[in-house]
């Protein structure tokens, strides 16, 4: 029963919202920006951070919980349209996945070994989340991190706002203990989802996923165009509205403007 507990993802998930509502709730109780402003009569910001919060956590579920993009079954074959835009010296013979014995699996998809199944323009298994990136919910999944980032660094302001003087080290540390235990846990947070968010803005700029960027080498459709740019790279602003607005898979895995 634990070790489907810890599969189904309930203590990652549980985990994270324990954790995002004890640091708010730090924010609300503590004498910090929040709380003089419902002293004083003024909601406007504790609901706007409030909502901001809530709408993270909401995020953060519908991602974990969306279907990232999984395989379901052999029928699945590129249009006349893709193939035509795929250079014949570059497209490589079907591929057959040896873990869930699909018989042709697509371009860009790739078998994740903790979900037993292949995804779609398979990004990366992320365990925060306890749920693959592909071609489902990738978009979800950096607008997440934008909202996310919004609260994180809110909460730091608001936490840096509650610190309180004292008379000496040791009384400043008694007093403040549990918002630099905040601090600490925000500051952190933050350097790591902006960096993320640094890093799959880049990669949806250019039309790449982390799988792809990292095991180029690796990757069949990949490993013979050298240091070369990604194959599916339409320039910036292509690239930006397929990932956020096109629909489907052609219009991230068609377009290969560069022959090798």
């Amino acid at each position: 029963m634990v070790q489907n507990m810890f599969r189904s993802g309930f203590l990652v998930r549980a985990s994270h919202t324990l954790l995002t509502w004890v640091i708010t709730l730090m924010l609300f109780l503590h004498d910090t920006d929040l709380r003089r402003c419902e002293e004083r009569g003024e909601l406007l910001l504790p609901v706007l951070f409030f909502l901001l919060v809530m709408l993270s956590v909401l995020f953060y579920f519908a991602v974990s919980l969306m279907d990232p993009g999984f395989v379901l079954c052999d029928s699945i074959k590129a249009s006349g349209e893709e193939e035509s835009l795929i250079p014949q010296s570059s497209t490589p013979r079907p591929r057959r996945c040896g873990y869930c014995l699909l018989q042709q699996q697509p371009m860009r998809a790739k078998h994740c070994q903790t979900c037993q199944r292949c995804v779609r323009r398979f990004d990366h298994h992320c365990p925060w989340m306890e749920n693959c990136v592909g071609e489902r919910n990738h978009r979800w999944f950096l607008v997440y991190l934008l909202v996310q980032l919004l609260a994180l660094l809110w909460a730091l302001h608001i936490a840096l706002s509650g610190l309180a003087p004292a008379a000496s080290w040791d009384l400043w540390l008694r007093a403040n203990c549990f918002l630099l235990a905040a601090l600490a846990v925000l500051a952190v947070f933050s350097a790591v989802v902006l960096l993320l968010l640094g890093i799959h803005l880049y990669l949806a700029s250019v039309n790449c996923t982390t799988w792809e960027f990292v095991s180029r080498h690796r990757v069949s459709y990949l490993k013979n165009r050298g240091d070369e740019r990604s194959p599916f790279d339409r320039g910036l602003l292509c690239n930006l509205w397929d990932f956020f607005c096109a629909c489907g898979p052609a219009a991230r895995e068609g377009a290969v403007p560069n022959s090798v």
